[in-house]
């Protein structure tokens, strides 16, 4: 079967005018371990084009706040979310914080970042791997102890490694592949919970 980009999940996105169709994964992962609630403060890495966003934004309310980042520019505008475009690498996320007016820790980290892939598929599961790292490492520096991580993964001989590395922070950690994923796809979503 043919790779097609506009499959049934892209269209029902236009339709109900989100940014991505990736809402429905992190919709369903929500759905399943109830992660995100009324008046969080979270985080959201790789946020571009600001479907989980949407999707956090709305759940956390007008309580809760959403700080996106993302090296693509995020069009969306949402009244409880601020976006900005920068490489997480490069940025002192303390000074962020409060230039923006946020006070660590989070609620909740997540982590869609995904890497530009290159069809070598070893490399882009190495870095794939390397910003589930990444996104790991700002949750073990301003997660709350009771706060949830989640985390997007390209499949690999890794994927033991970077569980076990979860599975030191969290009490709980889930795998989910959810059903909007391509099938050609070999990602997999990483929940941390305590």
């Amino acid at each position: 079967m043919a790779y097609n980009k506009k499959d049934f999940f892209y269209h029902k996105a236009k339709e109900e005018n989100f940014a991505a169709r990736s809402i429905y994964k992190l919709e369903e992962i929500d759905a399943r371990f109830k992660i995100v609630r009324p008046g969080m403060i979270v985080l959201d890495l790789g946020a571009a084009p600001g479907s989980w966003s949407q999707y956090l934004a709305n759940k956390v309310g007008a309580k809760g706040r959403v700080l996106g980042v993302d090296l693509e520019r995020i069009q969306i505008t949402l009244q409880n979310a601020l976006f900005i475009q920068a490489d997480l690498r490069d940025l002192n996320l303390e000074n962020t914080f409060k230039e923006h007016g946020f006070v660590p820790p989070f609620d909740g980290v997540f982590s869609d970042m995904a890497p530009k892939t290159t069809g070598i598929r070893d490399a882009d599961q190495a870095r794939s791997l390397e910003l589930c790292e990444l996104a790991l490492s700002v949750a073990e520096k301003f997660l709350k102890r009771d706060g949830v991580f989640v985390a997007k993964l390209f499949h690999s001989n890794e994927f033991e490694n970077f569980r076990k590395q979860m599975r030191a922070r969290f009490a709980r950690v889930e795998v989910l592949r959810p059903k909007s994923t391509r099938r050609e796809s070999k990602e997999v979503f990483l929940i941390g919970m305590t």
